[in-house]
């Protein structure tokens, strides 16, 4: 009996895992996944709903089923003397207490480096924060109404627009006020949670753990302030610790980042000037390794190549420069610089 209960436990916490991608069709996907019976799966469904985890809607041959929020609250605050530990103190950790540490740790980080973002940064006067938990996943949602990361990043660093912006904030290091900031908690919670955006004005950018880097420049509706979004799995084993590590050396530095190429890209122009180039090139020199993400990238022209992985190379001998998902075109561009003459 204890092996079948431990069985069932185990069907029904990968139905949980796996409803919310599979919200249509998860008794087929279950029941292919597991080699167990339709209605063995349907059974364990029937389960769920009963102990109100999961929500079924439609009609049966339309049916979907859903994650049922298990607690959620939203938050309105004046930023005006706002102090983000407060916040997290008071209203957020309440939420969260019955996560494990580590997965409780990582959401103070990122919800209070977002909280401190907004009040030191967004020069806007009201902040929304939307806490949300289910038995997979807890979501927040920090909303400010001020004028908007990448514009004011753009704005304060005099760049050409706003998607030159996005290329400065996901290098890491950046920040308007290098008093007060060091510039890193957007980087380091970029990398913690599984799912993170940033929607602001025109520009939407979406760079998590568990997701593949997706940019978008101007979207059809814009809106005033910030949007961060923030997803973690309440399981995760992930930690800090690791994710600090990934990107530091042994003097415990923040040595280490990730640049997706395409990121330099404007519409649909190839990558094959030195100016180009110098722009994804800016403050490479602050780091001591930089891997280069050529996802998206088909190709790139000898003098971008050239810039980078001979001239800068040369003229830069500590900052290694790696490079991942490169295609063919991508890679020969790439050889033929680093062994050029």
């Amino acid at each position: 009996m204890v092996g079948m209960r431990k069985r069932g436990d185990k069907v029904r916490q990968f139905i949980l895992e796996n409803v919310e991608q599979h919200s249509e069709d998860i008794v087929t996907f279950v029941s292919s996944a597991l080699g167990i019976s339709r209605q063995a799966v349907n059974k364990h469904i029937q389960h769920l709903i009963a102990q109100e985890i999961i929500v079924a809607q439609g009609a049966t041959r339309d049916r979907r089923y859903t994650l049922r929020e298990l607690g959620g609250k939203i938050f309105k605050y004046f930023l005006q003397n706002l102090q983000e530990d407060v916040v997290w103190r008071n209203d957020i950790a309440p939420m969260l207490s019955e996560l494990p540490a580590n997965a409780r740790e990582l959401w103070q980080y990122g919800a209070t480096e977002m909280l401190t973002n907004a009040v030191d940064h967004s020069s806007g006067s009201r902040l929304i924060v939307d806490v949300s938990k289910t038995a997979i996943t807890c979501r927040i949602v920090i909303i400010d109404d001020g004028e908007g990361i990448f514009k004011k990043i753009q704005r304060e660093l005099a760049l050409d627009d706003e998607r030159h912006a996005v290329l400065e904030l996901v290098k890491g290091k950046l920040t308007t006020d290098p008093i007060h900031h060091t510039g890193e908690g957007i980087f380091f919670s970029s990398k913690m949670f599984d799912h993170f955006w940033i929607s602001s004005g025109n520009t939407f950018f979406r760079c998590g753990y568990r997701t593949p880097f997706e940019f978008v420049h101007e979207l059809p509706n814009s809106e005033p302030g910030t949007k961060v979004f923030m997803s973690l799995r309440n399981n995760t084993t992930r930690t800090t610790k690791e994710i600090f590590d990934s990107f530091s050396d042994e003097d415990y530095g923040f040595t280490k980042t990730v640049v997706p190429v395409q990121l330099a890209q404007y519409g649909h122009e190839k990558l094959i000037s030195r100016s180009q180039a110098k722009r994804l090139l800016a403050r490479f020199d602050r780091f001591k390794t930089v891997f280069l993400d050529f996802e998206n990238v088909e190709s790139i022209g000898q003098a971008f190549a050239d810039e980078i992985f001979r001239v800068f190379a040369r003229e830069h001998p500590n900052v290694m420069i790696m490079e991942t998902n490169t295609g063919p075109t991508v890679r020969q561009m790439i050889d033929r610089a680093r062994h050029h003459d």
